[in-house]
This record gives C-alpha cells, structure tokens and sequence, in this order.
C-alpha cells in the first residue's frame, strides 16, 4: 500500500493459530486416547485486520478519494465460517455473515510467510498454561524498506474438545470434571507497522492480552479489530522534540518522534547489548557489522535477538548495513545461513550447533552467554581485526562511565503507588541513557573515520584509499583494509562527497580541534606540528586550548598563525568532550480517547477533538517555541487531511516553512496538490499563501535533478596528459587545488618536450611527493630543538648533512625559519634567519683544494655573521626555495595575508619533488617555473601604499580549499553575547560571508577560523541582518528570506511572500518586544514583519520598476527606487522625493544604493556608471545635491557609514593598474581622508564591526576579505 498520507502506527493486524476444527478434531483424539502429547501443528492466518475500518458511505469525510490517494493493492481473499475474518458481529450485537470478504493486504506483507515468523519455535498444544511472551519481527523488501512487527503469543484453554476464544471453559459433552481433559492452545496477534515501536507496541499488545483474558460478550475478533482501528488513527509523529501519548488503558502508551529528520526512530533499549556482552565484545560485533562478514546471533528468547540486532544497527548510525537482515529465523528458514553474500540474522540457541556446522565462515554470536565464535573458514585469514586503539579506547572508558542498571539509579527512591509515575520515571532514565549511548556510539564512528575527508577530492569525487592506508597506524591498519573494501562504506564516501549535513558530519564539525578549523582555512600540505610532535611522544591525549574572546579582538595585538598542518590522527579528540552533548527536552502531546473506533460518528468526533487539542496547543504557545509550533501545524495538517478538509491542511503545511521547514512533507504536499477538486484548487488560487505554496511544490518536481553520487578511487594516469587532464589528475591527488599553481606545474614538468606529461613522468613526480610527505610524518627532532620552535612549525624540508660555518648538520625549513640541526654528540639547534629577517641570499663556490664547491650564503638583518653552507649538488635548489621564501614572506607581511607564505610553501615543496622526480640537466630551470612570488618581486615590484599598509591589519580567503576564488557578494558581522546558557563557540562575535550559489561561510571573528560552510537555495544571496539574537536573515536572488538559527546553524526555516528578488532587509527597534523587519524585492514589495512571530504585519507596493534597498529613520522608510529615492511612511503613503534633476534630463541615472547620515542631516548616494557621490541635506530635500568626485576612480560598488566618516568601495587605478579601491570621506569635510588598496578585484561589500574595524570582501578575482582598522 502506498497512501498520500504517511502510515499511521498501524499497517495491518492478524491473529494466527490453528483453525477451530483441526483442534477439536486433534484434542477429542487426544482425550479419547488418553494421549498427553501432540503432534506439531501448522499454524496459519486466522483472521486479517486491515484499515481503513470505517467504509466511506458510514464517514464520507474520513477518507479522501481513494483513486487519487491510493495505488491498487493486491487482495487477500479468505473464505471461513464464522466468525468472519474482519467482523462475525457488530458492536450492537447484530449478525454480519457475509460469504466472503475482499481484504486488501499491503503488498510487502507476505501473510503466506508470517505463521512460522509469529511461531518461530513451531507450534505445540500444551497441558500447562503458559504465560504470555512477545516478540519482534522485521521485514526488508527488495528495496531495503524495512516494516516491522510486533508478536504476542498468549494460550487459551481448551476442554472437550471446544475452544473458548473468550477464556470461558464451555462443555460439549456434559460429563464430570474429574474426567475432562485441559488443554492450552496458543495463538499469536502480530501488529505490523511502518515503524519500530518496538515499546509502544509491546505496551498496546500487553493491554490487549488483559482485555482478551476476561472478555465475554464479544468474540475476540471484535475485540481485535477494535483494538487494530484505534491504532490506525493514531498518526506517527513527525522528526522533533514532541512523543505522542495515548490511553491504551490501563497503559499509557508513548510513541515516540525521531530526533530529527535524518535520525532513526529508536523506541527499544538501547543498552541492552551492554548487559550480554562486555565492551570489547560489542566493538568486536561492531567491527564484524562494518566489515560485512556473515553474522548470526544465538538466544533461547526470540525477543532478544531482534532488539540486540537492531541495537547493534543503531550503533552505527548514519552508516547503513546494506544486506540481508532477518534477526529471527524459524526452524523452517534455517537454510537461510547457506547464503553466499554477507548477511546478519538470528537463530535460537537450539540450533548452534547444526548451524555452526552446516555453513562455513560464519561469526556465531551467543548473546545469552556473551561468546563469540566462528564456524570453520576455508580462508586463510579471518581474525577479526581490532578496531583503531584510539577510538576503541575513548568508546570503553565512556560505556564503563555509564550507570546501566536501573534498579542501582532509584534504589534511594521510594517506592511509587501510581503505575504512571512508574512507568514515567522508568522512561525517562531510559530516554537519557539512550542518548548518551547514541552520543557514544556516534563519537566511535567519527573517530574512527575523521580523517576520511583529508583524502577526498570533492570536485573530482575522488578518494585517495592507498594515501588514506599509509596515514594508518600499523596496528589499525588491518581494520581498516577490510572496511574500505564495504558497501557501507562506499554509501557512507557518497555521503561525504555529497557533503550531507549527517549526524556524522554535526559530530565531526563539533568536536573539531581550534587547529583543524584553522587548518581548513589553508590547502596545507600535510606535516606533524611541533605540538603533535610532542603529543605523539608524552601524551596521546591532549588538551585542546579554547580562546575565549566575547568582542572583536583588537587584531594588532593578534598574531595570526602562518598555517597550522592538517590534523591528522583523532589524538585531538578528547574524551570529555562528547559529554558536553545533551540530549534534548522532549514535550508530549497527549491524544484524545477513541471511544468507538469502529462508528463512523465516533471517528469523526475523534478528528475533531484532535484538532481542537491542537489549536488548543497552538494558540497558548509562544512563538519562539517555533520548533514545537511546527510540530503541531504537522500534526494538525495530517489530521485535516484524514477529515478530507484539504486546504486547511495545505494551510497548516504552508506554517511548516515558518516555524521549521525541515520537516516539510514535499511530497505528501505534492500528491494533495494533484488531487485537489478543481473546485478547492480554484479557491486555494484565491489565497496568496496557498497559490505560493502550489506554485512552489511543483516547480520544485520540475526541478529535481539527478545527484552524480559515484566514488572514484584515486589511480594512477595510464595515457599521456595535456593541460586540462593534468589538472583533473593533480587535484585528484590531493597534492594541490589551485589551478594557475598546477599549470606552472605542467610548465616546469614539460621543460624541454612538448607540452604533454607522460604517464611515467607523472608517476615519478607523484610518488616522490609522497615520499617526502611520509618522510616528514617521521621526523624526530630532540627535545631542545623542539622547545625553540613555535608549537605549530612544521619541519617541511631537511637537506643532507653538510658543512656549514656553524658546524656540520641539516638545514631544515619551516614555514617560519631557517635552523641547522647540528649533529655531533649532543643534537642541537643553530638559528640561521627567520625569513622576515633575511637580508640577501646568494649561490655561491668557495674554492677547497682543486674543487669549486656549490655555496649557498644567507645574509640577516640581525646577524653580523653571514651563514654559509656547502650544499653541493643541492645547492640551487635551496637557493630557489629560500628566495621563494622570502619573497612569500615579504608579500604575506605586506599584505597582512598570511595565505601567501603558504601559497610559497606549496611552491617549495612543488620544486623540490620537481627535481626529485625529473632527470634532466634542466631541472633547476624546470623548477624555477615554479618560483611564482620572487620573479613577481623582481618583475613587478609592488610596494603597498603606505597608507594601506597602516590601515590594513589581516586578510582572510572565504574560498579556501576551493579550486578557484569565489567572489564575496554580502558582508555581516555578528557581536558576541554572553549568554551562559550557550555552548563554547556561541558567545564568540561571527562574521558571515555569501558567496555564490547559496554558499555561506561563517567566521569566528575573535580568532578568524573558519566556523561554518552551509548553503541556502542555490541563488546568489543579495542582503544579510541579524533579527534578533538567534536569527540572522538572509535575502536570496530566488525571492525567498531564509532564517538561520545561530545556535544550531542550520536554516530550518523560510519567508516566501516576496514574488521577486529579495534586494534588503533592515530591522527596527531590535531590542523593543514589538521589533519589526522590512524587507524589499526588486519588483517594488515592501514587507513588515512581526520577528518573533515571523508574521506579515504590514505589505505594500511601491510605484516603481526596480526597488533596490531601503533604510529605517525617524518612523519612515526610505527607499531607493532607481531614479530616485522614496520617503515613505511605514503604511506605504509618499510623503517626499529625492530626484537628481539636474542629471535626468540628458541621461537616465540609475540610484545604485544610498546612506543615511542623520547626526549630519545628510542622505547620501551613488549612481551606476558615475563615479561621483552625491549628498542632498535631508531637511531640506528639494535642495539640488553636493558633489563628491573620487579620483582615479572607475566604479563605485558599496558605501558604508562608519563613526564620521563614508567608507566607499569600488575600484580604480593604483599604480598604473585597476584593483579594487576604497576610499574613505570625511562627512564634515567631504572630502577624501584616504585611498585604500588592498584588492586585486572589484571591492564588493563592506561591512562594519562594532565602528572599530571594516571589512571589506572582493570580486571572483580574488575573493578574499580584508580587515581593516577605523581611526
């Protein structure tokens, strides 16, 4: 069955034993025979309860058109005698004995299967009562959906042959007690669902075996359907913070919500595999699930084997097993263990031996006695590997921190009378220690595939696995080897290729060292820290030192780090940290009582009471309990949809993208859409919302787009490569992204040939890379050097021992310094230059006997002393390297952009495998191809303007890791707050930069790491505003505002009323109760806002064509309309007019956008395609305006007020050449203070922080963001 609505907590219900007749037949045999044991019975379907029960003649507005709503089901037809297989009798008491009844069984229910599921043991007759037990079912179709069932086997007794479906003993033959024979027959109710209820289910199926056991006016098939049309009206709650409560009577029972949309449904115990099995052992289990080998679990309770097996599937969340799942097998399915491919089920305990001799290869798991074993192997190696120490080790001392025995949590409490409170406080120490075991377990899995991402190439969709091994540590090595070979772990690189925001990656992002943020703002080659080398040697566990900034530093007394290597091991990963991981507040809804599921009157008073406890809900909570409100608005649109009354639900559905649009259900809304009446389609044109929300679902089908979701294994090239290959190749190995560095690259390999690269050349060059990287994972330098170096130096480059003028040792070069590690008795350290400090570099010969030996003389400003190395055959090459050095170093402190030493690094590094790998008398001139940043200080040499230079203080690059800039469209920055009750990392002031397509990046602007990368829509972002303290909105080109929650950073939910663009939004009395936003569209929409409600307080259009920005003073609006600006009120009327009269009669002036400067009574503007300002006096507007020309100016892009002053950017002529400008005016002089050039591109947005500092983000050329200091 494939609805429109999603499944309710019911899919289908059957009662399964043994026809009446056979065992009247059997038992009267018995009895006659004097036989005390029976023959096995065949248990099969005795009766199938399917919804909906309420026919649409009984409740026409129950149920919505089933040929719109619903696919054809295949039928089950069942012929028996009384009683009938859905009802033998009505709830009045009279006779309903149709001949026969058409059952409609959802099409992956395979009822033919389902008997020896729900008696997996077989079925016996016994003289004994016997007490009731349950046990849990999954089902997986061909497609991996998974269904699952809930079975309680219960026994009737049976006397004289005639069973009693009441409890009641009824004599046929009327003979003395003393000579009946007792009998107990079992039957077994199985409740399949879409869900795992595995609890709430059990606790429904525990009342319906105490309703059964006294029942007397009814047959138990009344009672059973009963009971199944209850359970089809209760819907499953949607993702979120809010569990469903129903009265089953005398339970009350709870069905819980996923976390989240990506989150499983967990309704088991989790911590029950800890109480079978030690903590060793279930990371054992583990690594057999991710290695994919063929698991069978043993236990004499059915019960336990599912839940273990799920358990055990949770663990692993988000990555999926992907194979055969049967966690119970009867007797009769035992061959099932033959199979081929990789499998998990679940046998009883009887059969361990007869399956542990008929398959080979098998991981035999005693879950009652906590062994695991292996069957014979006629393979050479199948240990099971360890799992990596690190992660192993953090996971067991976190499960051995938890409290998992009940009975020793509340031992100190007393003892509650009220079964509710019981049953309350029982949960609720379940619901916590189930969190904390996800937490653990997550940790686990993101420890132990952290450092995936080092090795992928997203562009290419590429993963480097051989590069990945080598990283490993010996030990873990094994593991891994057989994970990389997994299904599950090729879905679980998909994932991460596609950058899906996972549980996985949350963890991963949360639990990041400072020095990983860092590290993600430069394409670092990978080398061991200083610290990490100190880390690897004392204390594998280290502390991960947190800045606590609240306001924007004061950035000259920041010294920003050069570049900090990748991380590259999980020593960073401290264990306390994952316990700052809470779990969430969860509220309950409790549904209303159900009094006659099975009356159509009933049903629909039902509906009704439902949503009016909903709007009840609704209409009491406050509006920033958005995520609960989203959860009713969900609840109340399914409801709706059951009573037929659609466009209240599409109203309610419409609420979700106000309140939480993750949980929005597109396609549900989609088929609803479809189906509606043309009648109820022409009224739903008629409100704008619901014409939006049509509009949007659709052109949304229109444009789904197949995701390229393949994973490719790095390999080496096989053919010869031009231009455009290399490249794919090069950033296919991860050794450089960067384009215009990789086609130097080509020109230094193709020195001499022509201007393609052979298959071996590349080899060569890409194996030595490699070497040399692996080579200084090794270095060991003593302890006395280590402490002179700062803790984020990486030694990238040793040279041979040589002869120096401070004695014999290696040169080695960080991205800092120049040192010689001296050698001798005691290993020590000699500084040579700090590349700052380095004055001239020169290549020598210095004349020794007959020889003239290679020498290379470095000369500092410090040092009287010129160094000098006999470097020999190296010589040139170190030569090259320092000058690159230097001059990296130069640009990087002129620039204050700490990225340019890295760039140089990367050259470096780039030459030296050059000349590893070539064998040329060229080489030295192929690798000079490369020395990018001292032939630009030769060829051009650029000094920096003094003034830019002193206003100037650092540079960021949003676009790092990227293969090329992106262009910086909108600036925002954020204060810190301190707010307590907020996370690490929260409190800290943010900066926001929109890039192209959606992208956003968020910095942390007390240390400028990079915090956050998301996207929103895939349009170019156009404006950005803080709400209010845990909003920031952002306007996109797709006409939708887009609202991020600053805590989880995450958009969960959106404004859509704007038919256009969104150009601006600006917020009034930010800190007022009754705070307002106004936002405008290009097509001349003004919107007010209510920001706590997100309601639309107040719309209206302007008269214009194009409406570009607007600002807030003195209770008016005032509006940039292209030709002119609008002085409006807030209700929309015009009250004033700024024109540029004198210009609009020869050319048509377009206003770009404008700046109010109330303390000077000033508006000012700027125009496209002028390069001058203008400023009318804003008491008196029909003044003709001032003028302001900027010279060797040739555009003007953005304005920002700062303290008395107009900073103005663009781009003009510097030096003979066009870069992005800005200029800063004086507002009492007006005139221009200073000229500031610290742009390659088009300067494209400004932003201020706090009046001290502005920022200033660049065309695509560049793409970076400059910060520069306010006098």
């Amino acid at each position: 069955m494939e609805n429109v609505l999603p499944s309710a907590v019911l899919e289908i219900c059957v009662l399964l034993g043994v026809p009446r007749d056979k065992v009247k037949e059997v038992c009267q045999a018995a009895h006659k025979n004097d036989v005390k044991n029976f023959p096995p019975f065949e248990p099969e379907v005795l009766s199938v309860f399917v919804p909906p029960f309420i026919s649409k003649q009984e409740f026409q507005t129950t149920t919505i058109n089933n040929n719109a709503f619903n696919k054809r089901r295949r039928s089950f037809r069942k012929k028996k005698e009384k009683p009938k297989i859905e009802s033998a009798r009505a709830l009045n008491g009279a006779h309903k004995v149709p001949e026969a009844e058409d059952i409609s069984v959802p099409k992956d229910v395979d009822l033919n299967g389902l008997p020896q599921l729900c008696f997996p043991g077989g079925f016996f007759v016994s003289t004994e009562s016997k007490d009731d037990h349950i046990h849990f079912l999954v089902f997986t179709d061909v497609c991996g959906n998974r269904t699952y069932g809930v079975v309680a086997q219960y026994y009737q007794p049976i006397q004289d042959g005639h069973v009693s479906f009441n409890g009641q003993v009824h004599w046929e033959n009327l003979q003395t007690s003393k000579t009946a024979a007792a009998y107990f027959v079992p039957f077994a109710i199985c409740v399949i669902s879409r869900y795992p209820y595995f609890n709430a289910l059990k606790d429904c199926l525990s009342c319906l075996l105490v309703q059964l056991k006294p029942y007397k006016d009814l047959d138990v098939d009344d009672c059973i359907k009963e009971f199944a049309a209850k359970l089809s009206l209760i819907p499953s709650p949607p993702p979120g913070p809010l569990h469903l409560i129903f009265n089953m009577k005398p339970l009350q029972v709870i069905f819980p919500s996923r976390e989240d949309p990506d989150s499983p449904l967990i309704d088991l115990d989790l911590h029950l595999p800890f109480l079978c099995f030690k903590p060793e052992q279930v990371l054992q289990i583990i690594t057999c699930i991710l290695t994919e080998r063929k698991i069978v679990f043993f236990s004499s309770d059915w019960a336990l084997l599912t839940l273990i097996s799920e358990c055990f599937m949770l663990y692993l969340h988000p990555i999926q097993w992907q194979h055969t799942f049967v966690p119970i097998l009867s007797r009769q399915m035992l061959d099932f263990v033959m199979a081929p491919t990789s499998f998990l089920m679940g046998c009883h305990l009887d059969h361990f031996e007869e399956v542990s001799k008929e398959a080979d290869d098998l991981i035999l798991i005693n879950v009652d006695n906590g062994d695991i074993a292996q069957s014979k192997s006629f393979e050479n190696e199948t240990e099971i590997p360890d799992i990596p120490l690190q992660a192993a080790e953090i996971f067991i001392t976190r499960i051995e921190g938890l409290q998992l025995h009940y009975d020793l949590e509340c031992c100190h409490l007393g003892s509650s009378t009220d079964l509710g409170e019981t049953q309350l406080r029982r949960r609720n120490w379940q619901q916590k220690l189930n969190s904390e075991i996800q937490q653990i377990t997550l940790q686990l899995i993101v420890n132990i595939f952290r450092e995936v991402k080092d090795h992928l190439n997203y562009e290419h969709r590429v993963f480097n696995s051989e590069e990945f091994m080598k990283t490993r540590v010996l030990g873990d090595q094994p593991f891994y080897r057989k994970v990389l070979e997994t299904y599950m772990f090729h879905s679980f690189l998909k994932a991460r290729l596609n950058r899906r925001m996972d549980a996985f990656a949350r963890l991963e992002l949360s639990t990041q060292s400072e020095e990983d943020r860092f590290s993600s703002m430069f394409d670092s080659p990978r080398r061991l820290t200083m610290e990490k080398i100190v880390s690897r040697r004392f204390n594998p566990q280290y502390l991960i030192s947190k800045r606590m900034g609240i306001s924007l530093p004061n950035l000259q007394d920041i010294k920003p780090k050069d570049y900090p290597a990748r991380n590259s091991s999980l020593w960073s990963i401290n264990a306390k940290l994952a316990t700052r991981l809470i779990s969430k507040s969860v509220s309950t809804f409790k549904i209303p009582e159900i009094h006659f599921p099975l009356v159509g009157q009933c049903v629909h008073s039902y509906y009704i009471d439902f949503v009016n406890h909903l709007s009840r809900a609704i209409n009491i909570l406050p509006p920033e309990n958005s995520a609960l409100l989203a959860r009713y608005f969900y609840l109340r649109g399914l409801i709706g949809l059951m009573q037929g009354k659609l466009l209240n639900a599409l109203s309610d559905f419409q609420n979700l993208y106000k309140t939480d649009v993750r949980i929005f259900p597109t396609d549900l809304v989609r088929k609803v859409v479809e189906a509606l009446p043309p009648s109820e389609r022409s009224q739903a044109d008629q409100k704008p919302e619901l014409k939006r929300l049509i509009s949007q679902v659709l052109d949304k089908q229109r444009e789904i787009t197949k995701v390229d979701d393949h994973v490719k294994n790095f390999a080496l090239p096989k053919t010869h490569m031009q231009l455009n290959d290399f490249v794919k190749r090069i950033q296919e190995s991860g050794i450089v992204k960067d384009i215009d560095t990789i086609h130097r690259l080509f020109d230094s390999l193709t020195v001499g040939h022509q201007k393609q690269i052979d298959p071996e050349t590349f080899k060569d060059f890409y194996n030595y890379w490699k070497e040399t990287e692996s080579e200084a994972q090794d270095v060991n330098l003593p302890p006395a050097v280590i402490e002179r170096l700062d803790k984020n130096e990486c030694v990238y480059k040793l040279s041979a021992s040589v002869k120096t003028n401070k004695g014999v040792g290696k040169i080695a070069m960080t991205q800092k310094r120049l040192f010689l590690l001296t050698e001798g008795g005691r290993p020590g350290y000699e500084e040579i230059a700090t590349f700052r400090d380095i004055e001239e570099v020169k290549s020598t010969t210095v004349a020794f006997l007959l020889l003239r030996i290679p020498t290379l003389k470095i000369k500092a400003l410090s040092k009287k002393e010129v160094f000098e190395a006999n470097l020999k055959s190296e010589c040139d090459l170190w030569h090259l390297m320092v000058k690159e050095m230097w001059a990296g170093k130069k640009m990087a402190d002129d620039h204050k952009d700490p990225q340019y030493i890295q760039q140089a690094l990367t050259n470096v590094l780039l030459m030296d495998a050059v000349v590893g790998a070539l064998q040329s008398s060229k080489i030295i001139y192929a690798a000079s191809k490369l020395s990018y940043f001292d032939k630009l200080k030769n060829e051009v040499p650029m000094m920096v303007p003094k003034t830019t230079a002193e206003t100037l203080k650092h540079k960021i690059n949003p676009s790092a890791g990227e293969t090329f800039p992106q262009a910086v469209e909108f600036l925002l920055y954020t204060p810190g707050q301190l707010d307590p009750a907020e996370k690490h990392g929260d409190a800290h002031p943010k900066l926001w930069c929109a890039l192209n397509e959606g992208k956003v990046v968020v910095f942390d602007a007390s240390t400028w790491s990079k915090q956050h990368c998301f996207k929103v829509g895939s349009s170019k972002l156009k404006c950005m505003v803080m709400a209010e303290q845990s909003q920031v909105w952002i306007g996109s080109q797709d006409s939708v505002i887009y609202i991020i929650n600053t805590h989880s950073m995450s958009c969960n939910k959106q404004l859509n009323d704007h038919r256009s663009e969104v150009m601006d939004i600006i917020v009034q009395d930010r800190d007022s109760i009754s705070s307002e936003a106004y936002s405008c569209s290009l097509d001349g929409t003004v919107i007010a806002w209510n920001i706590s409600t997100l309601k639309v307080n107040r719309r209206f259009q302007l008269p214009c064509e194009t409406l570009t920005s607007i600002k807030f003073h003195d209770n008016r609006l005032w509006c940039c309309i292209g030709s002119c600006i609008l002085v409006v009120t807030t209700n929309g009327f015009v009250r004033q007019k700024v024109q540029m009269e004198e210009y609009t009669r020869d050319i048509p002036v377009s206003l770009l956008s404008f700046q109010l400067f109330p303390e000077r009574d000033q508006v000012w503007a700027l125009c496209s395609g002028s390069t001058d300002l203008f400023i009318w006096n804003m008491t008196d507007l029909s003044t003709p305006s001032q003028k302001i020309s900027l010279q060797d100016c040739s555009e003007i892009t953005c304005m920002m007020k700062v303290k008395n002053q107009m900073w103005v950017g663009g781009r003009g002529l510097s030096q003979g050449k066009i870069k992005g400008k800005i200029y800063v005016v004086n507002a009492e002089k007006k005139m221009v203070e200073k000229e500031l050039v610290g742009h390659i591109d088009t300067v494209k947005a400004l932003c201020s922080a706090e009046d001290r500092y502005v920022l200033s983000g660049a065309g695509k050329e560049e793409g970076k963001i400059a910060i520069w200091k306010v006098e």
